[in-house]
């Protein structure tokens, strides 16, 4: 099975993946070589989505990761794709149109202040953070931390995929590993699992306790 690339544009960074054929016609394709790249569709896996699950998506951008879990969550499932650039949410929102997904709410809303996603506490089984968290202030993070907290049920499941640091393709202000698992085992999250999310990337699941 072939495997393309796209770029995703945030509200600070420029993201590129890996996608399968599944999801190609969300992306805008260019050359694609098969170990650089995270792979949205697999990093998901190791969160065990489920049918029914209602996801959040902080620092959604244009909405990979969100199409991805609305196909995993089905009809009766919902992911809020919370971003703070509404042109995003707008290209966000035809994406999901394009692909017929239609359990997706848009959320304009900042991730790092408590309160900021205007989600209601307690409400979503998964959340994702997804090349995000290097763009967060150091001064920002724990209010970040504490609001992923704050809208996940107990027992619900956080994954963290960012850059790694010495990377040819890392941004210069890259969060370590050991710094992201710190900021949220003292936030009241768990470290279920550590994962390989390319070559360019750490993988990290948290159970919020």
């Amino acid at each position: 099975m072939g495997m393309y690339s796209f770029t995703q544009r945030s509200s600070k960074d420029e993201r590129t993946y890996s996608l399968s054929p599944s999801i190609r016609s969300l992306a805008i394709f260019t050359r694609y070589n098969d170990n650089m790249f995270s792979d949205p569709e697999k990093n998901l896996a190791q969160l065990g989505l489920a049918e029914g699950m209602k996801v959040a998506d902080l620092g959604a951008g244009t909405g990979y990761y969100s199409i991805i879990a609305g196909r995993n969550v089905g009809n009766s499932g919902r992911v809020y794709a919370i971003e703070v650039q509404k042109d995003l949410l707008d290209r966000l929102k035809s994406n999901a149109a394009n692909e017929k997904i239609h359990n997706i709410e848009v959320v304009w809303g900042s991730i790092d202040t408590i309160g900021g996603t205007k989600l209601r506490e307690a409400l979503v089984d998964r959340a994702i953070l997804a090349n995000t968290l290097f763009q967060i202030e150091q001064k920002d993070r724990d209010g970040l931390a504490l609001e992923i907290k704050r809208i996940l049920k107990p027992a619900g499941k956080l994954l963290v995929v960012d850059w790694l640091p010495g990377s040819p393709l890392s941004p210069k202000n890259c969060l370590p590993r050991m710094i992201a698992e710190n900021l949220f085992n003292k936030n009241g999250f768990t470290l279920e699992k550590t994962f390989k999310a390319g070559d360019h990337h750490y993988g990290l699941v948290f159970i919020r306790n």
